[in-house]
Protein backbone atom coordinates (compact mmCIF):
# COMPACT_ATOMS: atom_id res chain seq x y z
CA UNK A 1 0.00 0.00 0.00
CA UNK A 2 3.33 2.41 1.10
CA UNK A 3 4.36 1.42 -2.85
CA UNK A 4 1.16 2.04 -4.30
CA UNK A 5 0.55 5.32 -2.77
CA UNK A 6 3.92 6.58 -3.13
CA UNK A 7 3.97 5.67 -7.22
CA UNK A 8 0.80 7.08 -7.05
CA UNK A 9 -0.25 9.32 -4.59
CA UNK A 10 -3.83 10.78 -4.00
CA UNK A 11 -4.63 14.16 -4.97
CA UNK A 12 -5.19 15.43 -1.47
CA UNK A 13 -1.32 14.12 -0.63
CA UNK A 14 0.38 16.18 -2.36
CA UNK A 15 0.75 19.75 -0.54
CA UNK A 16 2.11 17.25 1.81
CA UNK A 17 4.52 16.05 -0.33
CA UNK A 18 5.66 19.48 -2.02
CA UNK A 19 5.97 20.10 1.65
CA UNK A 20 8.44 17.31 2.65
CA UNK A 21 10.23 18.48 -1.07
CA UNK A 22 11.09 21.73 1.16
CA UNK A 23 12.69 20.53 4.41
CA UNK A 24 16.46 20.39 2.86
CA UNK A 25 15.40 23.60 0.88
CA UNK A 26 15.32 24.86 4.27
CA UNK A 27 11.56 26.23 4.80
CA UNK A 28 9.55 23.06 5.71
CA UNK A 29 10.53 22.51 9.40
CA UNK A 30 10.35 25.68 10.42
CA UNK A 31 6.59 26.00 8.64
CA UNK A 32 6.22 22.75 11.23
CA UNK A 33 7.44 24.06 14.11
CA UNK A 34 5.98 27.47 13.60
CA UNK A 35 2.70 25.72 12.73
CA UNK A 36 2.58 23.33 15.50
CA UNK A 37 3.36 26.64 18.02
CA UNK A 38 0.44 29.06 16.27
CA UNK A 39 -2.19 25.74 16.40
CA UNK A 40 -1.68 25.03 19.94
CA UNK A 41 -1.10 28.65 21.04
CA UNK A 42 -4.75 29.07 19.63
CA UNK A 43 -5.56 26.16 22.18
CA UNK A 44 -4.50 27.59 24.70
CA UNK A 45 -6.32 31.29 24.28
CA UNK A 46 -9.54 29.02 24.09
CA UNK A 47 -9.36 26.47 26.53
CA UNK A 48 -7.89 28.85 29.22
CA UNK A 49 -10.80 31.72 28.78
CA UNK A 50 -12.70 30.80 31.23
CA UNK A 51 -9.51 30.56 33.86
CA UNK A 52 -6.47 32.89 34.34
CA UNK A 53 -2.63 31.78 34.24
CA UNK A 54 -1.54 28.91 36.40
CA UNK A 55 0.08 29.60 39.48
CA UNK A 56 3.59 27.95 38.68
CA UNK A 57 3.65 31.07 36.07
CA UNK A 58 2.56 33.70 38.12
CA UNK A 59 5.13 32.67 40.65
CA UNK A 60 7.66 32.57 37.16
CA UNK A 61 6.88 36.03 36.83
CA UNK A 62 7.07 37.46 40.58
CA UNK A 63 10.46 35.58 40.62
CA UNK A 64 11.76 37.34 37.84
CA UNK A 65 10.73 41.04 39.03
CA UNK A 66 13.88 41.78 40.23
CA UNK A 67 17.21 40.17 39.16
CA UNK A 68 18.84 37.67 41.81
CA UNK A 69 21.19 34.59 41.16
CA UNK A 70 18.75 32.60 43.03
CA UNK A 71 15.31 32.55 45.17
CA UNK A 72 13.88 30.29 47.96
CA UNK A 73 12.67 27.48 46.00
CA UNK A 74 14.53 27.15 42.55
CA UNK A 75 17.56 28.24 40.70
CA UNK A 76 16.67 31.90 39.09
CA UNK A 77 16.58 31.04 35.29
CA UNK A 78 12.69 30.89 35.37
CA UNK A 79 12.48 33.93 36.04
CA UNK A 80 15.04 35.68 34.44
CA UNK A 81 13.72 34.41 30.72
CA UNK A 82 10.28 36.11 32.25
CA UNK A 83 11.73 39.23 33.06
CA UNK A 84 13.16 39.62 29.62
CA UNK A 85 9.87 38.47 27.70
CA UNK A 86 7.81 41.50 29.91
CA UNK A 87 10.13 43.55 28.54
CA UNK A 88 8.79 43.09 24.76
CA UNK A 89 5.76 41.90 25.45
CA UNK A 90 2.47 43.27 28.03
CA UNK A 91 1.37 41.58 31.20
CA UNK A 92 -1.44 39.72 29.78
CA UNK A 93 -2.73 36.07 30.15
CA UNK A 94 -2.23 35.82 25.92
CA UNK A 95 1.83 36.81 26.52
CA UNK A 96 2.78 34.28 28.73
CA UNK A 97 1.08 31.39 26.55
CA UNK A 98 3.10 32.77 23.42
CA UNK A 99 6.55 32.80 25.91
CA UNK A 100 5.38 29.00 26.50
CA UNK A 101 4.55 28.38 22.65
CA UNK A 102 7.91 30.03 21.82
CA UNK A 103 9.71 27.75 24.21
CA UNK A 104 8.33 25.36 22.81
CA UNK A 105 9.21 26.43 19.43
CA UNK A 106 12.69 26.62 20.04
CA UNK A 107 13.34 22.95 21.62
CA UNK A 108 11.44 21.39 18.50
CA UNK A 109 14.09 23.52 16.40
CA UNK A 110 17.11 22.24 18.85
CA UNK A 111 15.78 18.98 18.45
CA UNK A 112 16.24 18.88 14.43
CA UNK A 113 19.60 20.16 15.03
CA UNK A 114 20.32 17.28 16.47
CA UNK A 115 18.61 14.97 14.30
CA UNK A 116 20.27 16.80 11.22
CA UNK A 117 23.56 15.17 12.26
CA UNK A 118 22.30 12.06 11.37
CA UNK A 119 19.58 12.19 8.75
CA UNK A 120 18.15 14.29 5.55
CA UNK A 121 14.69 14.71 4.41
CA UNK A 122 11.49 13.34 5.36
CA UNK A 123 13.67 11.20 8.74
CA UNK A 124 14.22 14.54 10.11
CA UNK A 125 10.36 15.62 9.91
CA UNK A 126 9.26 12.22 11.54
CA UNK A 127 11.28 12.92 14.32
CA UNK A 128 9.61 16.37 15.27
CA UNK A 129 6.23 15.04 14.32
CA UNK A 130 6.73 11.87 17.16
CA UNK A 131 7.69 14.06 19.39
CA UNK A 132 4.40 16.60 18.83
CA UNK A 133 2.37 13.49 20.10
CA UNK A 134 4.03 13.95 23.20
CA UNK A 135 2.29 16.12 25.70
CA UNK A 136 5.49 17.78 26.66
CA UNK A 137 5.47 20.49 23.95
CA UNK A 138 1.89 21.72 24.72
CA UNK A 139 0.50 20.84 27.94
CA UNK A 140 3.24 20.64 29.59
CA UNK A 141 4.78 23.49 27.74
CA UNK A 142 2.09 25.78 28.99
CA UNK A 143 2.95 25.42 32.66
CA UNK A 144 6.21 27.45 32.36
CA UNK A 145 7.87 27.14 35.31
CA UNK A 146 11.26 25.70 36.27
CA UNK A 147 10.66 22.21 34.50
CA UNK A 148 9.01 24.09 31.35
CA UNK A 149 12.18 26.10 31.12
CA UNK A 150 14.50 22.94 30.51
CA UNK A 151 12.73 21.94 27.60
CA UNK A 152 14.81 24.03 24.89
CA UNK A 153 18.13 23.99 27.09
CA UNK A 154 18.31 20.35 27.16
CA UNK A 155 18.16 19.79 23.52
CA UNK A 156 20.62 22.61 23.11
CA UNK A 157 23.09 21.42 25.63
CA UNK A 158 22.96 17.99 24.18
CA UNK A 159 23.65 19.30 20.90
CA UNK A 160 26.59 21.37 21.80
CA UNK A 161 27.91 18.41 23.98
CA UNK A 162 27.81 16.23 20.66
CA UNK A 163 29.69 18.64 18.67
CA UNK A 164 32.33 19.15 21.17
CA UNK A 165 32.57 15.21 21.44
CA UNK A 166 32.91 14.80 17.61
CA UNK A 167 34.97 17.64 16.76
CA UNK A 168 36.67 18.34 20.65
CA UNK A 169 36.49 22.33 19.12
CA UNK A 170 37.31 24.56 21.96
CA UNK A 171 34.09 27.18 20.84
CA UNK A 172 31.95 24.02 21.55
CA UNK A 173 33.55 23.07 24.17
CA UNK A 174 32.90 26.23 25.99
CA UNK A 175 29.07 26.10 24.78
CA UNK A 176 28.45 22.66 25.59
CA UNK A 177 30.20 23.80 29.51
CA UNK A 178 27.71 27.13 29.37
CA UNK A 179 24.43 25.43 28.60
CA UNK A 180 24.57 22.38 30.96
CA UNK A 181 25.15 25.66 33.44
CA UNK A 182 22.51 27.21 32.14
CA UNK A 183 20.07 23.99 32.76
CA UNK A 184 21.69 23.71 36.22
CA UNK A 185 20.35 27.42 36.83
CA UNK A 186 16.82 26.35 35.49
CA UNK A 187 16.87 23.84 37.75
CA UNK A 188 18.82 21.39 39.43
CA UNK A 189 17.62 18.03 38.21
CA UNK A 190 20.15 18.82 35.31
CA UNK A 191 22.85 17.54 37.44
CA UNK A 192 21.40 14.32 35.43
CA UNK A 193 22.13 15.98 32.76
CA UNK A 194 25.50 16.76 33.12
CA UNK A 195 26.23 13.83 34.20
CA UNK A 196 24.99 11.69 31.73
CA UNK A 197 27.29 13.77 29.52
CA UNK A 198 30.40 12.17 31.72
CA UNK A 199 28.23 9.10 31.83
CA UNK A 200 28.67 9.31 28.01
CA UNK A 201 32.13 10.15 27.59
CA UNK A 202 33.70 7.65 29.73
CA UNK A 203 31.87 4.82 28.72
CA UNK A 204 32.28 6.05 24.56
CA UNK A 205 35.04 4.16 22.68
CA UNK A 206 36.58 7.49 21.49
CA UNK A 207 36.83 8.47 25.48
CA UNK A 208 40.82 8.25 25.03
CA UNK A 209 40.70 11.27 22.25
CA UNK A 210 38.09 13.17 24.00
CA UNK A 211 39.65 13.10 27.61
CA UNK A 212 43.57 13.63 25.75
CA UNK A 213 41.69 17.11 24.10
CA UNK A 214 41.20 20.59 26.11
CA UNK A 215 37.40 19.90 25.18
CA UNK A 216 36.48 18.66 28.84
CA UNK A 217 38.16 20.90 30.62
CA UNK A 218 37.35 23.85 29.04
CA UNK A 219 33.40 22.90 29.35
CA UNK A 220 34.07 21.76 32.99
CA UNK A 221 36.03 25.71 33.34
CA UNK A 222 33.70 27.50 31.62
CA UNK A 223 30.17 25.80 33.34
CA UNK A 224 32.28 26.56 37.01
CA UNK A 225 32.34 30.75 35.95
CA UNK A 226 28.76 30.58 34.66
CA UNK A 227 27.92 28.54 37.71
CA UNK A 228 29.92 30.62 40.19
CA UNK A 229 27.36 33.54 40.83
CA UNK A 230 24.71 31.03 41.80
CA UNK A 231 27.37 29.29 44.02
CA UNK A 232 28.40 31.91 46.06
CA UNK A 233 24.41 32.96 46.38
CA UNK A 234 23.86 29.64 47.77
CA UNK A 235 26.87 29.64 50.28
CA UNK A 236 25.64 33.29 51.35
CA UNK A 237 22.15 32.87 51.67
CA UNK A 238 22.08 29.05 53.46
CA UNK A 239 21.09 26.96 50.28
CA UNK A 240 17.72 27.64 50.76
CA UNK A 241 16.91 26.03 47.60
CA UNK A 242 18.24 22.22 48.65
CA UNK A 243 15.94 23.06 51.94
CA UNK A 244 13.11 23.21 50.13
CA UNK A 245 13.91 20.61 47.72
CA UNK A 246 14.18 18.01 50.64
CA UNK A 247 11.46 19.09 53.19
CA UNK A 248 9.10 18.86 49.62
CA UNK A 249 10.21 15.77 48.10
CA UNK A 250 12.55 13.64 50.99
CA UNK A 251 11.69 11.67 53.41
CA UNK A 252 10.69 8.65 51.39
CA UNK A 253 11.38 5.24 53.08
CA UNK A 254 12.94 2.44 51.05
CA UNK A 255 9.81 0.85 49.95
CA UNK A 256 8.25 3.82 48.78
CA UNK A 257 11.25 5.32 47.11
CA UNK A 258 11.46 2.07 45.01
CA UNK A 259 7.75 2.48 44.67
CA UNK A 260 8.39 6.07 43.49
CA UNK A 261 11.48 4.97 40.96
CA UNK A 262 9.29 1.98 39.59
CA UNK A 263 6.54 4.59 38.93
CA UNK A 264 8.98 6.91 37.58
CA UNK A 265 10.02 4.52 34.72
CA UNK A 266 6.29 3.79 33.86
CA UNK A 267 4.95 6.89 33.87
CA UNK A 268 8.14 7.50 30.91
CA UNK A 269 6.68 4.40 29.08
CA UNK A 270 3.00 5.82 29.60
CA UNK A 271 4.28 9.01 28.13
CA UNK A 272 5.63 7.85 25.29
CA UNK A 273 2.87 5.51 24.04
CA UNK A 274 1.35 6.99 21.63
CA UNK A 275 4.71 7.82 19.69
CA UNK A 276 5.62 4.60 20.07
CA UNK A 277 2.50 3.19 19.16
CA UNK A 278 2.86 5.30 16.09
CA UNK A 279 6.24 3.94 15.24
CA UNK A 280 5.15 0.43 14.93
CA UNK A 281 2.39 0.76 12.67
CA UNK A 282 5.31 2.40 10.69
CA UNK A 283 8.32 -0.15 11.05
CA UNK A 284 5.96 -2.93 11.13
CA UNK A 285 7.33 -6.07 10.35
CA UNK A 286 10.96 -3.92 10.24
CA UNK A 287 11.15 -4.00 14.11
CA UNK A 288 12.85 -7.34 13.83
CA UNK A 289 15.92 -5.00 12.41
CA UNK A 290 16.26 -3.43 15.21
CA UNK A 291 19.31 -5.12 17.13
CA UNK A 292 21.17 -5.67 14.14
CA UNK A 293 20.29 -1.53 13.59
CA UNK A 294 21.28 -1.01 17.41
CA UNK A 295 24.26 -3.20 17.08
CA UNK A 296 25.37 -1.17 14.20
CA UNK A 297 25.08 2.10 15.67
CA UNK A 298 26.97 5.25 14.32
CA UNK A 299 29.41 6.83 16.75
CA UNK A 300 27.22 9.81 17.44
CA UNK A 301 24.40 8.08 17.92
CA UNK A 302 25.87 5.81 20.62
CA UNK A 303 26.94 8.73 22.35
CA UNK A 304 23.46 10.11 22.74
CA UNK A 305 22.22 6.86 23.69
CA UNK A 306 24.77 6.67 26.58
CA UNK A 307 23.38 9.85 26.99
CA UNK A 308 20.00 8.95 27.26
CA UNK A 309 20.34 6.11 29.47
CA UNK A 310 21.66 8.31 31.81
CA UNK A 311 18.93 10.68 32.21
CA UNK A 312 16.35 7.79 32.50
CA UNK A 313 18.52 5.47 34.75
CA UNK A 314 20.17 8.09 37.01
CA UNK A 315 16.40 9.47 38.68
CA UNK A 316 15.38 6.25 39.95
CA UNK A 317 18.74 5.29 41.47
CA UNK A 318 19.15 8.48 43.45
CA UNK A 319 15.49 8.29 44.57
CA UNK A 320 15.82 4.98 46.10
CA UNK A 321 19.67 6.15 47.31
CA UNK A 322 18.08 9.33 49.28
CA UNK A 323 15.21 8.56 49.98
CA UNK A 324 13.24 10.74 47.65
CA UNK A 325 10.12 10.91 44.98
CA UNK A 326 10.74 11.39 41.55
CA UNK A 327 7.73 12.47 39.55
CA UNK A 328 8.41 10.99 35.63
CA UNK A 329 6.79 14.77 34.56
CA UNK A 330 10.43 16.02 35.32
CA UNK A 331 11.67 13.80 32.71
CA UNK A 332 10.13 15.35 30.07
CA UNK A 333 12.41 17.70 28.64
CA UNK A 334 14.84 14.67 28.05
CA UNK A 335 12.47 12.74 25.50
CA UNK A 336 13.73 13.69 22.26
CA UNK A 337 16.47 11.58 22.67
CA UNK A 338 14.54 8.86 22.22
CA UNK A 339 12.83 10.06 19.57
CA UNK A 340 15.89 10.74 18.01
CA UNK A 341 17.73 7.32 18.58
CA UNK A 342 14.56 5.13 16.92
CA UNK A 343 13.99 7.25 13.56
CA UNK A 344 17.71 8.20 13.15
CA UNK A 345 19.12 4.80 14.39
CA UNK A 346 16.33 2.64 11.47
CA UNK A 347 18.54 1.50 8.57
CA UNK A 348 15.17 1.49 6.21
CA UNK A 349 13.84 4.75 4.71
CA UNK A 350 10.21 5.61 5.49
CA UNK A 351 7.81 5.59 2.98
CA UNK A 352 6.28 8.60 2.42
CA UNK A 353 3.28 7.53 2.76
CA UNK A 354 3.86 6.78 6.40
CA UNK A 355 5.23 10.04 7.11
CA UNK A 356 2.00 11.65 5.37
CA UNK A 357 -0.04 9.63 7.63
CA UNK A 358 1.75 10.46 10.34
CA UNK A 359 1.69 14.20 9.81
CA UNK A 360 -1.88 14.22 9.11
CA UNK A 361 -2.58 12.38 12.49
CA UNK A 362 -0.59 15.38 14.06
CA UNK A 363 -2.20 18.26 12.51
CA UNK A 364 -5.35 16.23 12.84
CA UNK A 365 -5.61 15.65 17.06
CA UNK A 366 -4.81 19.77 16.91
CA UNK A 367 -7.12 20.99 15.19
CA UNK A 368 -9.38 18.44 16.92
CA UNK A 369 -8.19 20.05 19.75
CA UNK A 370 -8.49 24.12 18.47
CA UNK A 371 -12.30 23.35 17.21
CA UNK A 372 -13.88 20.41 20.17
CA UNK A 373 -11.59 20.09 22.92
CA UNK A 374 -10.82 23.80 23.75
CA UNK A 375 -14.22 25.26 23.87
CA UNK A 376 -15.69 22.15 25.67
CA UNK A 377 -12.64 22.34 28.15
CA UNK A 378 -13.43 26.18 28.55
CA UNK A 379 -17.24 25.73 29.30
CA UNK A 380 -16.68 22.69 31.45
CA UNK A 381 -14.21 24.90 33.80
CA UNK A 382 -16.69 28.14 33.96
CA UNK A 383 -19.59 25.63 35.38
CA UNK A 384 -17.16 23.03 37.28
CA UNK A 385 -14.07 25.21 38.31
CA UNK A 386 -10.01 24.04 38.24
CA UNK A 387 -8.31 22.51 41.20
CA UNK A 388 -6.29 25.59 41.58
CA UNK A 389 -9.30 27.75 41.90
CA UNK A 390 -7.91 30.00 38.56
CA UNK A 391 -11.27 30.94 37.50
CA UNK A 392 -11.03 33.96 40.06
CA UNK A 393 -7.32 35.07 40.30
CA UNK A 394 -8.27 38.06 37.98
CA UNK A 395 -11.66 39.13 39.83
CA UNK A 396 -10.52 38.78 43.64
CA UNK A 397 -7.09 40.94 42.48
CA UNK A 398 -9.35 43.64 41.04
CA UNK A 399 -11.75 43.97 43.97
CA UNK A 400 -8.75 43.77 46.35
CA UNK A 401 -7.23 47.03 44.37
CA UNK A 402 -10.29 48.50 44.01
CA UNK A 403 -11.02 48.48 47.73
CA UNK A 404 -7.57 49.52 49.10
CA UNK A 405 -8.27 52.61 46.62
CA UNK A 406 -10.91 53.60 48.43
CA UNK A 407 -9.39 53.89 51.59
CA UNK A 408 -5.14 54.81 50.62
CA UNK A 409 -4.27 57.31 47.95
CA UNK A 410 -1.08 55.22 47.78
CA UNK A 411 -0.87 52.14 45.13
CA UNK A 412 -1.26 48.83 46.91
CA UNK A 413 2.81 48.21 47.73
CA UNK A 414 2.74 44.32 49.02
CA UNK A 415 0.02 41.36 49.09
CA UNK A 416 0.07 38.05 51.32
CA UNK A 417 -2.23 35.09 51.84
CA UNK A 418 -3.07 32.19 50.38
CA UNK A 419 0.29 32.18 47.84
CA UNK A 420 -1.91 31.87 44.22
CA UNK A 421 -4.21 34.47 45.37
CA UNK A 422 -1.13 36.59 46.34
CA UNK A 423 0.83 35.55 43.21
CA UNK A 424 -2.27 36.77 41.31
CA UNK A 425 -2.76 39.90 42.41
CA UNK A 426 0.76 40.85 42.27
CA UNK A 427 0.09 40.17 38.42
CA UNK A 428 -3.22 41.14 37.58
CA UNK A 429 -3.31 44.23 39.86
CA UNK A 430 -2.78 47.40 38.14
CA UNK A 431 -0.88 48.57 40.80
CA UNK A 432 1.35 44.79 40.83
CA UNK A 433 2.14 44.60 44.37
CA UNK A 434 5.05 42.48 45.57
CA UNK A 435 4.38 39.20 46.58
CA UNK A 436 5.33 38.01 50.35
CA UNK A 437 4.92 34.79 51.89
CA UNK A 438 2.19 34.80 54.67
CA UNK A 439 3.56 35.66 58.12
CA UNK A 440 6.14 37.74 56.63
CA UNK A 441 4.34 41.41 56.74
CA UNK A 442 1.96 41.02 60.24
CA UNK A 443 4.41 43.38 61.62
CA UNK A 444 4.81 46.33 58.99
CA UNK A 445 2.49 48.55 58.07
CA UNK A 446 1.01 49.02 54.27
CA UNK A 447 -0.34 45.96 52.70
CA UNK A 448 -3.03 43.51 52.25
CA UNK A 449 -3.82 39.70 52.11
CA UNK A 450 -6.72 37.50 50.57
CA UNK A 451 -7.50 33.70 51.08
CA UNK A 452 -10.32 31.64 50.36
CA UNK A 453 -12.75 31.58 53.48
CA UNK A 454 -13.04 27.46 53.37
CA UNK A 455 -8.97 27.64 53.91
CA UNK A 456 -8.93 27.60 57.69
CA UNK A 457 -5.74 28.26 58.79
CA UNK A 458 -4.98 31.43 55.84
CA UNK A 459 -8.41 32.42 57.41
CA UNK A 460 -7.27 32.46 60.88
CA UNK A 461 -4.41 34.05 60.07
CA UNK A 462 -6.43 36.68 58.82
CA UNK A 463 -8.35 37.25 61.88
CA UNK A 464 -5.63 37.16 63.67
CA UNK A 465 -3.95 40.29 62.04
CA UNK A 466 -7.01 42.14 62.08
CA UNK A 467 -7.33 41.82 65.86
CA UNK A 468 -3.62 42.36 66.15
CA UNK A 469 -3.22 45.30 63.30
CA UNK A 470 -4.97 48.51 65.12
CA UNK A 471 -4.65 50.15 61.48
CA UNK A 472 -6.25 47.22 59.66
CA UNK A 473 -9.74 46.82 57.77
CA UNK A 474 -11.15 43.40 57.66
CA UNK A 475 -14.17 42.22 54.81
CA UNK A 476 -15.41 39.42 52.82
CA UNK A 477 -16.51 39.70 49.06
CA UNK A 478 -17.73 37.06 46.48
CA UNK A 479 -15.95 36.66 43.22
CA UNK A 480 -18.30 34.16 40.27
CA UNK A 481 -16.78 33.64 36.78
CA UNK A 482 -18.62 33.65 34.05
CA UNK A 483 -18.31 32.68 29.77
CA UNK A 484 -19.89 34.56 27.09
CA UNK A 485 -22.20 35.27 29.26
CA UNK A 486 -22.62 31.64 30.76
CA UNK A 487 -22.75 32.02 34.47
CA UNK A 488 -19.73 30.18 36.14
CA UNK A 489 -18.98 28.97 39.41
CA UNK A 490 -18.38 31.38 42.16
CA UNK A 491 -16.28 31.51 45.94
CA UNK A 492 -15.71 33.29 49.10
CA UNK A 493 -12.35 35.46 49.47
CA UNK A 494 -11.70 36.90 53.29
CA UNK A 495 -9.28 39.57 52.89
CA UNK A 496 -7.71 42.25 55.12
CA UNK A 497 -6.12 45.83 54.78
CA UNK A 498 -3.62 46.87 57.05
CA UNK A 499 -3.20 50.59 56.11
CA UNK A 500 -0.05 52.32 55.85
CA UNK A 501 0.59 55.49 58.24
CA UNK A 502 -1.30 57.84 56.75
CA UNK A 503 -4.22 55.48 55.79
CA UNK A 504 -7.62 55.99 57.62
CA UNK A 505 -9.27 53.03 58.31
CA UNK A 506 -13.57 53.54 57.44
Amino acid sequence: MAARSDAAPARWRRPFLAWLDGIEKGWAIPLLIVGFAAIWLLFLVIAYLSGDLHPDVLETWSVGRSFAWGNAKHPPLMGWVARVWTLVFPLTDWSFQLMAMTNAAVALWAVDLIARRFVRGDKRAVVLLLLMLLPAYQFHAQRFNANAVLLAIWPLATYCFLRSFETRQIKWAAAAGALAAIAMLGKYYSVFLVGSFVFAAVCHSQRRLFFGSWAPWVSALVGLVVLAPHIDWLATTGATPFEYAMAAHGGRGFWLSIQEACMFLVGIAAICSLPALSWILIAESRLKRFPADFRAMNSGLWLLFLVCAGTVGFPPIVAVAFGTDMASLWAMQGLFLIGILVVCGASYPIERFYTVNLAVLVIGMALVAVTVAAPVHAFYRNAHGYEERRNFYRLAALELTRRWHQVSSSPLPAVSGDDSLALATAFYSPDHPRYRRPFALQYQWGWAAMCFSDEEVCSAWIRNVRATAPNSIRFDFDVAGSLWGRPGVSAKIAAVMVLPGDGKAH
